[in-house]
């Protein structure tokens, strides 16, 4: 069993689609309505096809009342750390303290170059990141004296000037899978953001992954429980169970809190954009995972054996 005791988190995982923008602001506020906690959109400045994301968390921000909003993940390559630290102090500011960082290093790097990013290599995206998070926190820390002086080949900054400082203590969240990155999430992020379809062997992968982000903690005397495990996946609602997250509600909570208890995982993001998925994860799906897990950790013997899973 591992619990790394956090507040369970539940949210959407929507697409910012520039051919029905209303689709977006509609399944975020069905999000809240339904009782989720987080509403994330994809982030792929270099596609046309998508509203940008974060002039789109700017507008929900201002459609919503409760529900926190993050990028899934943003793209670093496309965003300088200076001033998305900015933007995310800022909007956290005007929406009350709703505001996440999620952050990613970047894929579908031909299109990043054409847009004026640049391909770094996987070693080279480490110390990019690692220089990305110490200069973003190192914006927000209004309250200390002189500027931001962080050096490095990658996003150099030479005495910007501080703050503004974010309404609350913004997380951020990193997508990552290889065990350099994984072990920088340790030392320095907040949490960890990545997509169960991107494991090849399904959630027993996460005992060797979650055990990385361990080791960059423990190694940078961080308490590993510190780090939040949040994940993304797909599943179906259907009559008849017939595989992973495919079946009734009831086989979903299941295997949820099993992922919960077994693994550390305290977010769960559905991806998709079903009305009718993302109301019964809401409704019927998260209250009952979370009855399931504050049971279990009160008393491990009473918590349910999540079923099998197979590797995909």
């Amino acid at each position: 069993m591992t619990d790394y005791g956090h507040e369970l988190l539940f949210g959407s995982f929507l697409t910012p689609t520039a051919r029905h923008p209303d689709q977006a602001v509609a399944l975020a506020r069905l999000s809240e309505r339904a009782g989720l906690d987080l509403a994330t959109f994809q982030d792929h400045p270099h596609q046309p096809g998508f509203l940008d994301t974060w002039t789109l968390l700017s507008y929900l921000a201002a459609a919503t009342t409760r529900i926190r909003l993050t990028g899934n993940v943003l793209n670093l390559p496309l965003r300088q750390p200076v001033v998305l630290a900015r933007s995310v102090a800022s909007l956290d500011l005007l929406s009350g303290g709703r505001i996440e960082l999620g952050l990613g290093t970047g894929a579908f790097w031909d299109a990043i170059e054409e847009s004026g990013g640049h391909r770094p290599t996987p070693g080279q995206a480490v110390e990019a990141l690692d220089r990305a998070i110490r200069t973003i926190r190192e914006v927000w820390a209004a309250n200390q004296h002189g500027g931001v002086r962080v050096n490095g080949d990658y996003y150099p900054v030479l005495g910007a000037e501080r703050g503004p400082a974010p309404a609350h203590d913004v997380g951020i969240w990193v997508g990552a899978y290889r065990p350099r990155m994984l072990r920088l999430i340790g030392r320095a992020a907040n949490g960890w953001l990545p997509s169960l379809q991107y494991l090849p062997k399904g959630p027993a992968e996460l005992v060797d992954l979650n055990a990385h982000i361990d080791e960059g903690a423990a190694a940078r005397g961080r308490d590993p429980a510190s780090v939040r495990r949040l994940l993304n996946f797909s599943g179906e609602f259907t009559v008849a169970g017939s595989g992973p997250l495919t079946g009734p509600p009831g086989q979903w909570v299941e295997e949820l809190a099993g992922l919960a208890l077994d693994h550390g995982i305290s977010g769960f993001i559905l991806m998709g954009d079903d009305p009718s998925a993302i109301q019964r994860f809401g409704q019927e799906v998260a209250p009952a995972v979370r009855e399931i897990v504050a049971a279990g950790r009160t008393d491990p013997g009473t918590r349910l054996n999540s079923p099998a899973w197979t590797a995909r």
